[in-house]
């Protein structure tokens, strides 16, 4: 029987949840808006499935790629409908003009982030681009396998340990999945979010008294490039100022959802103490951007996005160089200016405080700008007393 004493133990992939075969294993949802397994005692029969397939109890051992490229998707407008290069996208056309299914995540009717499978390339656009929440994986593993039973040929992407929980489900290799993830930052409350919506929905009805409803959200808009990319949040109402649909646009390093996550405020338990860096996932593929592009290679440099590419099968290797994208090898020691690739994301020093005020604080704005602007301004002043002792000397 899996049990949770310690939640940095649990990466919340579900595997255990669908492998359970007298489905008496639930995900739900603790006081941080995470999921965490909950065992019907009286269902359970103590086969041990569930500990078999948790990707945690059974990790993989490190590994390093076989070759990383530096990549761009050679259609300028999926460019920029990309997190980066359009990687993803290219892989997924391969998949689908193959006949074959891509699972990723898109956003729900609610603004959740959920994992979902598409068998059209109009169906795939909707996982494009990142979404800073962790996604509902729901059934998605369990589907999988059945379309790898079917013979069909299936792209599965998501976080690290997502695609661990995959390969673990699964138990066996198939010849015919391709796993694709990402060198993750770490994965944001949900309750968090939805909380910032609705702070957001606030915002907008002050200044329309009708009922606003979010129509889209994207958190990498690049129309200032990649590096200036902006949270945007549009809205289905008339700005009857501007006679058109109403957005707030924010500088990813000006908003507060967006500094709450890159300062690690409000990311999952188990982010903290990752058991999948270096490649542990076991993916075929890993994407990521390629901030350092303009040192690296300033040649190949694009301001709409170059994404970084591990290749780490054999598979991957054969399938990766069908037309589409510009490529550009580089040496694996080009890519270790991006801290997703070997260290654990640290935990914010105000993390337990944001927690535990969060229910009880009506603003979520102000609380998050709270905790990220208060250790900024003290890490300042140490700063600054540092430097005027030096002087003093």
């Amino acid at each position: 029987m899996i049990i949770v004493q310690n939640k940095k133990d649990c990466c919340g992939c579900g595997a255990c949840v669908q492998a359970c075969r007298r489905h008496c294993i639930s995900m739900q949802s603790d006081g941080e808006g995470f999921l965490y397994p909950k065992v019907d005692d009286q269902a359970c029969i103590n086969c041990g499935l569930c500990e078999k397939v948790c990707p945690i109890l059974n990790k993989q051992e490190k590994r390093e790629p076989l070759m990383v490229y530096a990549a761009k998707n050679r259609d300028g407008n999926i460019v920029g409908q990309s997190s980066s290069g359009g990687v993803f996208f290219h892989v997924a056309t391969q998949i689908i003009n193959k006949g074959g299914v891509v699972f990723g995540a898109r956003f729900a009717d609610d603004w959740s982030v959920i994992h979902d499978y598409a068998e059209t390339l109009d169906g795939v656009r909707p996982f494009m681009s990142s979404k800073y929440v962790q996604s509902i994986i729901g059934d998605a593993y369990s589907k999988v396998k059945k379309f790898l039973v079917e013979g069909r040929l299936v792209l599965f992407t998501g976080t690290p340990c997502q695609v661990a929980g995959l390969i673990s489900y699964l138990s066996k290799p198939y010849d015919n999945l391709f796993t694709m993830d990402f060198l993750c930052h770490g994965v944001p409350s949900p309750l968090v979010w939805h909380r910032y919506l609705e702070h957001e929905v606030y915002k907008r009805r002050k200044y329309n008294s009708s009922k606003s409803l979010i129509s889209d959200v994207c958190f990498r808009e690049k129309s200032n490039g990649w590096k200036d990319f902006r949270l945007v949040i549009r809205f289905a109402d008339i700005d009857e100022k501007e006679k058109s649909n109403a957005v707030f646009s924010y500088h990813h390093k000006e908003n507060s959802y967006m500094k709450g996550f890159l300062k690690n405020l409000y990311l999952r338990p188990s982010c903290y103490q990752c058991c999948f860096k270096r490649f542990q996932s076991h993916s075929d593929l890993t994407i990521a951007d390629f901030w350092a592009i303009s040192r690296v290679r300033p040649d190949f440099y694009d301001r709409s996005g170059v994404s970084m590419v591990f290749i780490n099968t054999h598979r991957a290797d054969n399938f990766f160089y069908e037309s589409g994208l510009d490529l550009v090898e580089v040496e694996y020691g080009d890519t270790m200016s991006n801290h997703g690739l070997r260290e654990n994301t640290p935990c914010h020093p105000k993390r337990d405080y944001f927690f535990r005020h969060f229910d009880a604080n009506a603003n979520v704005e102000k609380l998050i700008l709270k905790c990220v602007d208060e250790v900024f301004v003290i890490r300042m002043l140490k700063k600054f007393r540092n430097v005027v002792k030096r002087l003093v000397k």
